[in-house]
C-alpha cells in the first residue's frame, strides 16, 4: 500500500483584527498573532484592521478566502457578548462547516486562568471553500491562549494524532 510522504511546510495564515478602537499603532492582538505564527515557522499572508460591522468582516473573509495565497484566517476581537460583537456571526455566514470543538477547547483551557469569565467567549471556527477560519477573543491572553494552546500545535503537520494541515489538501472534496 503506498502512503504518500507529508512535507513539513508552512502555513500561509492571515490577521484580522476586529475593533472599533485599534487601528495599526496599538493592534497589541494582532501583533501577537504576527510574532508567535512567524516564530513558528508560518508564513503572514495579509493583515487587516475592520469595524465591528459584521458585511465588512463578511467581506474582508470572503477577499482572503478567495485568495489562493491565503490558506487560514486567524481573526481577533468581536466574540463577545455586547451588541457590537458580531464576530461568529460574520464566520458563520462564509462557512460551509463548523468546527465547534475549536470554541468549546478554548473556554475549557481558558477557564482554568480566568474561571467562569470564560463563559463570555463566543471564539469559533470553521471551514470556508477550502480555507481555515479561527475566531479568538480581542484580548492579548486570549489569543496567546488560542495559538499556543490549539492552533501552534494544530497547524503543524508533524503533530500527532492528527492535525488540520493535513486535510488541508481534502477539506473541498464533495
Amino acid at each position: 500500500m503506498f502512503v504518500p510522504t507529508i512535507v513539513r511546510r508552512p502555513v500561509r495564515i492571515a490577521v484580522l483584527t476586529v475593533s472599533d478602537t485599534r487601528g495599526p499603532a496599538d493592534d497589541r492582538s494582532g501583533d501577537t498573532l504576527v510574532e508567535r505564527l512567524t516564530s513558528a515557522g508560518h508564513i503572514l499572508a495579509d493583515r487587516a484592521i475592520v469595524k465591528d460591522e459584521a458585511d465588512v468582516i463578511v467581506a474582508r473573509l470572503h477577499a482572503w478566502i478567495d485568495d489562493p495565497a491565503v490558506e487560514v484566517v486567524v481573526t481577533t476581537g468581536g466574540t463577545g457578548v455586547t451588541g457590537r460583537d458580531v464576530t461568529p456571526e460574520a464566520v458563520e455566514r462564509v462557512c460551509d462547516k463548523l468546527i465547534p470543538g475549536f470554541g468549546e477547547l478554548f473556554r475549557w483551557q481558558s477557564y482554568a486562568k480566568i474561571g467562569t469569565s470564560t463563559i463570555q467567549s463566543r471564539a469559533c471556527a470553521g471551514v470556508a471553500r477550502g480555507t481555515y477560519i479561527f475566531a479568538l477573543p480581542g484580548s492579548t491572553g486570549a489569543v496567546k491562549d488560542g495559538w499556543d494552546g490549539i492552533l501552534a500545535s494544530q497547524l503543524d503537520i508533524d503533530h500527532k494524532p492528527c492535525n488540520f494541515v493535513e486535510l488541508m489538501s481534502r477539506l473541498e472534496e464533495r
